[in-house]
């Protein structure tokens, strides 16, 4: 069985069947799934989505940093809120992404670390993004990590240099078909062995990074969880393991990464 941590499931491109990827999931063996908020408005989406799908689907609540501008001093209480309900079970998706700035890095700045304040508050881990912004990531993060219950790289897609210094800080790495990838991914394969075992997870960031070696790739391009297994057979085959162990690790990580046992307890 598997676990995808980031999956953006209310994205409008699942729309005509969320439902049968849904099951197409299941089927692969991904019988988990954590769906990304990245806005306000959809983390609420996020939420009520998995609530209709109980063990199976959780969610997060956060506003991206492409989304930075949009927050408010009302911003933290809605995410509050929502992290009421038992289906929510981190932050984010939250951080820093300079590569386009669709918000000015103040914006940036300023919405992430009400997010971490917020985490740490509320005791949930934190589902992070980061592009382009290593040294302004990890010099507001480190204030915050040792008040952080747990935080996740999510979509690590960086150098070794990069990952050090996530895990210097202690950071969960979240791993995508970025390593299917053969023309820009190629460098994460020798960083797999590098990541302690229980701080991998595995995710597909769908409808996002369609793995480019798939033998049937969908005519529309669009990538679904159900593909988190070929992910994961790179990964096994990078980490010089069985993907059946890959499975058992990742899993267990995830689980306690999100308290999915105790949530559904």
């Amino acid at each position: 069985m598997w676990i995808d941590i980031g999956v953006n499931l209310t994205s409008k491109v699942f729309d005509r069947d969320r439902e049968a990827v849904i099951e197409r999931a299941r089927a692969a063996g991904v019988e988990r799934m954590i769906v990304t908020g990245t806005a306000v408005a959809e983390s609420m989406r996020a939420a009520e989505l998995a609530k209709r799908y109980p063990g199976a689907l959780w969610s997060t609540a956060g506003v991206h940093p492409h989304h930075a501008s949009e927050w408010t001093a009302d911003s933290a209480d809605w995410l509050a809120a929502l992290c009421e309900r038992p289906e929510v079970v981190a932050i984010g998706e939250c951080g820093l992404d300079y590569n386009r700035n669709y918000s000015p890095p103040e914006a940036q700045r300023l919405a992430f670390e009400a997010q971490l304040e917020l985490a740490a508050e509320l005791g949930l881990p934190v589902f992070l993004h980061q592009r382009d912004a290593l040294d302004d990531f990890v010099a507001i993060l480190g204030r915050w990590r040792d008040r952080l219950a747990d935080a996740v790289a999510h979509c690590f897609t960086d150098d070794a240099e990069a990952l050090a210094r996530l895990l210097e800080l202690d950071l969960h790495i979240g791993i995508t078909g970025w390593i299917c990838d053969e023309r820009r991914g190629v460098h994460l394969c020798p960083l797999m062995e590098r990541i302690p075992e229980g701080r991998l997870m595995l995710e597909t960031d769908a409808p996002y990074l369609l793995p480019r070696d798939l033998p049937e790739p969908p005519k529309d391009r669009r990538n679904e969880p159900a593909f988190l297994p070929h992910v994961a057979a790179r990964v096994a085959a990078c980490r010089g393991v069985a993907p059946e162990a890959l499975a058992r690790e990742t899993t267990r990580t995830a689980e306690r990464f999100f308290r999915l046992a105790e949530v559904a307890a």
